[in-house]
């Protein structure tokens, strides 16, 4: 057994002992080369041994990653993937838009301009045509300039209007003439038809809002009792309640019943003038006050040169109620008795309910602000003024009623 021999050294032959020598040499240095940190070479700097490469075998290199998922060749600490050769490169960045030089569209739209006409025969009643013969014998002009006129249509809407009155303590008469023609206005109202009432002295009262309950307007109307102040300043109030109608859609009327005579405004006639023809879309209709009253006047008392000054603050006013009448294409009316109300309010709501619309495209397109002249003609196939017949062959005379002009938008509105 092993543990009771003893090995004799000296009994071991030198070639086996150098051959033993040797491969304990040789063992440490395989150890040594393997060795995590080892150097290669002696202190001296001589080769302690030749480091063999192994190659892979056939497996290993199987299970070795793709080319791109590891370094390949002297990559250094870091491994690149390596790009293919079919590998587009990605499109250059677009350009950036200098802030300096913004882009800008240009869009230009012409707006469609709406003329409302009436045909009125010489006792002030409305003529009716059929649709397609006024599409056809209709004729507006714009400055002068014919245009294509798109569509003409026979409206029936109800009345959209404001009732604006006169209630000053200047003169008996002239309220009580206010106050009949007012209470003759909210008679001739239909069911469907909106009103407002505001009133007016030195300040415009709103005392109605816009209603379809007639019992609501003649309330409305009895809070007239007591006047205020002797001042009428009908350029102020007509200035503010145009304004009020231009926020209100569609077409409306505005009804005036008031001596016309200012007193205390601080505007001008001609802003007011300038009010009303920038206010689109609005039919004025005045029915001055006092009428009677300043004829007894001036029969009495028209050669003293005082009371006929005074009657011509008065005829100016008159004057200027049937001018903003005719700039919109409105009446005025100027009753000298209490029955002629009736006929009067009825001619308007026949006229109000009864009316052309006419719709163009104007051929002058700037968008400048500028007044443009209206005019509107009845003519036949040979270019002349229609000539109308009634039913015993006879001519009948007439006239058309429509705004004198519109103010073109502004290119900033």
């Amino acid at each position: 057994m092993y543990s009771e021999k003893h090995l004799n050294c000296s009994s071991i032959s030198p070639v086996v002992l150098n051959f033993l020598s040797l491969a304990v040499v040789a063992l440490v240095t395989g150890v040594l080369c393997f060795a995590p940190g080892a150097s290669a070479q002696t202190s001296g700097g001589t080769d302690a041994g030749t480091q063999t490469q192994s190659q892979p075998t056939k497996s290993q290199q199987e299970q070795m990653p793709a080319e791109a998922g590891g370094p390949a060749g002297e990559s250094g600490s870091v491994a690149v993937p390596k790009k293919k050769d079919t590998e587009e490169a990605p499109p250059p960045p677009k350009p950036k838009p200098p802030t300096d030089n913004p882009q800008y569209s240009l869009h230009v739209d012409v707006p469609v301009v709406s003329v409302d006409a009436r045909v009125l025969q010489k006792d002030g009643r409305p003529l009716a045509l059929p649709e397609q013969a006024a599409k056809e014998h209709f004729k507006i002009y714009e400055d002068g300039v014919p245009q294509q006129i798109q569509s003409v249509t026979m409206s029936k809407a109800p009345i959209t209007a404001v009732l604006l009155v006169e209630f000053a303590s200047k003169n008996y008469n002239f309220m009580y003439d206010a106050l009949n023609a007012s209470y003759a206005f909210a008679s001739s109202l239909q069911p469907q038809d909106w009103v407002a009432v505001e009133e007016f002295d030195m300040k415009t009262r709103i005392l109605l809002d816009f209603t379809q309950d007639k019992q609501a307007v003649f309330g409305a109307l009895n809070k007239l009792q007591i006047p205020g102040f002797s001042e009428t300043n009908i350029f102020d109030a007509m200035y503010d309640t145009l304004d009020r109608l231009d926020r209100v859609p569609g077409h409306k009327e505005l009804v005036v019943v008031a001596s016309g005579r200012d007193t205390f405004s601080k505007i001008t006639l001609d802003t007011i003038y300038k009010k009303v023809k920038a206010t689109p879309n609005v039919t004025i209709y005045t029915i001055c006050t006092g009428e009677a009253y300043l004829e007894w006047v001036d029969a009495v008392a028209g050669s003293n040169p005082d009371v006929s000054l005074r009657m011509m603050d008065y005829l100016q006013a008159k004057n200027q109620m049937a001018t903003f009448a005719r700039m919109t294409g409105g009446r005025s009316y100027a009753p000298r008795l209490m029955g002629e109300l009736p006929d009067i309010f009825h001619e308007v709501a026949q006229a109000i309910r009864n009316q052309y619309t006419i719709t163009y495209k104007p051929t002058n397109t700037k968008q400048d602000g500028t007044y443009r002249k209206l005019r509107v003609e009845l003519v036949g196939p040979d270019n002349k003024p229609l000539v109308l017949k009634d039913e015993k062959n006879h001519d009948i005379k007439y006239q058309i009623v429509a705004r004198e002009g519109y103010t073109a938008k502004h290119e900033v509105e």
